[in-house]
């Protein structure tokens, strides 16, 4: 009788252990009818016959302004030289 308790509890204790993080929460071991999703947005809805309708207000609008005459490159160093700025100068005194 205290064996078999025992073992319960042992067994409880030494249970399956997550192999990873993807396993925790997804579309197939959650309650029926979750959905996941991948962080994103939907931009419509799904109609009664299958179909989807895409919302124009739901996409998104991307607003880029004019950059003639800009000085700058869209070129970002992967080794950037240390720059000397404000806060470092009076860090120093």
């Amino acid at each position: 009788m205290v064996l078999g308790l025992l073992l319960g509890l042992a067994r409880s204790s030494f249970g399956r252990k997550r192999t990873s993080s993807l396993e925790i929460l997804t579309s197939k071991g959650g309650p029926r009818g979750f959905y996941k999703g991948k962080n994103c947005i939907p931009t419509g809805f799904h109609t009664r016959k299958g179909g989807y309708v895409v919302v124009p207000e739901k996409l998104p609008n991307y607003v880029v302004p004019d950059l003639t005459g800009f000085k700058l490159k869209p070129y970002v160093s992967q080794c950037p030289t240390e720059a000397k700025t404000a806060e470092a100068a009076d860090s120093a005194k």
